[in-house]
């Protein structure tokens, strides 16, 4: 199994994510940046985010609990407790992500 990542890494996963897909300056991604407002993506980027999240997590993300994610800190959040459930063997939420 591969090791953990604490919560510090899984936020520069996020940072990498949010800079290299969206040319954004690592710099300026912070907790408290807001999605939509602060780093001005939109929901298309939402879904490319959780795309690539997936890869990161292994698992499907959950579209309900996915548009609830405001701020880069609460998407460190979702990535933490999606890598928990995989560590406990929980199953992809029913949903699929729309396309």
């Amino acid at each position: 199994m591969a090791q953990r990542l604490d919560r510090d890494q899984i936020f520069k996963k996020v940072v990498e994510i949010l800079s290299d897909s969206f040319e954004l300056e690592p710099s300026n991604i912070k907790l408290e940046s807001t999605l939509y407002e602060d780093l001005d993506l939109d929901s298309i980027d939402a879904v490319d985010i959780f795309v690539q999240l997936r890869d990161l997590t292994g698992r499907r993300p959950d579209p309900e609990k996915a548009k609830q994610i405001r701020t880069v800190e609460e998407l460190v959040s979702f990535v933490e407790s999606e890598l928990e459930a995989a560590e406990r063997g929980e199953p992809e939420p029913e949903t699929p992500m729309p396309t």
